[in-house]
């Protein structure tokens, strides 16, 4: 399934904007949404799976932020911890439920503290080298991916290895740590002749979406 988040490579999208000196956030609702999804403690997976599930013509018209609020409400709604009425109304139907922790000032403090029990660093062997030519699988999942749907099927060239890093899908294709390659492709292979021949484009593609070519 082809989601309309997965926009890379696509035409008549119109140019990115960049904006200088660019705030972390453009207004306090952005940092109040930011500061919701990580107290309510989801997971990535789930965030994105509700975000990449908002209908395709609410989705391109809503900002980054509006994304995340669109998605916070039926997350919270399923996992009980409030209702559409009360979310609607803004005001609690009965008495706080005990079966979820309310967060004090003095837990969000440690949240800045490092986690000192980092799990040991994966050592299986690259299945690839830089140099090697390679596939990209022409997959279709129905959940998140990080394989562009421009590359699938492209043949490209191993750059380098990226070093291990963990598969971001909701269904994990392989071990939950793979190496990640720096994978060249000609912008010819990814877009076809009129490309122009000098052009490529780099992608970190995950060792699990890669095949001999």
């Amino acid at each position: 399934m082809n989601g309309i988040h997965d926009m890379g490579g696509m035409q008549d999208m119109g140019p990115i904007q960049i904006e200088r000196n660019e705030p972390l956030f453009h207004a306090n609702w952005e940092r109040r949404i930011f500061a919701l999804f990580n107290a309510v403690d989801f997971q990535w997976p789930a965030l994105r799976f509700q975000i990449e599930s908002i209908p395709p013509a609410d989705y391109l018209r809503m900002s980054y932020y509006e994304r995340w609020a669109a998605a916070l409400g039926p997350l919270v709604t399923q996992a009980g911890m409030v209702t559409q009425a009360e979310i609607e109304s803004g005001k609690p139907a009965g008495p706080a439920s005990k079966k979820w922790h309310v967060l004090s000032a003095a837990d969000i403090a440690t949240w800045n503290i490092p986690d000192t029990h980092a799990s040991a660093k994966p050592t299986a062997p690259a299945r690839y080298h830089s140099g090697q030519r390679v596939r990209a699988r022409n997959i279709n999942p129905p959940s998140h991916t990080r394989l562009p749907r421009y590359a699938r099927g492209k043949v490209g060239t191993i750059e380098r290895d990226g070093d291990f890093a963990a598969v971001q899908d909701t269904d994990v294709l392989g071990p939950k740590q793979q190496h990640v390659y720096s994978v060249r492709f000609t912008a010819r292979e990814l877009w076809g002749a009129r490309a122009n021949p000098l052009d490529s484009v780099c992608v970190a593609i995950w060792e699990g979406y890669l095949e001999q070519a």
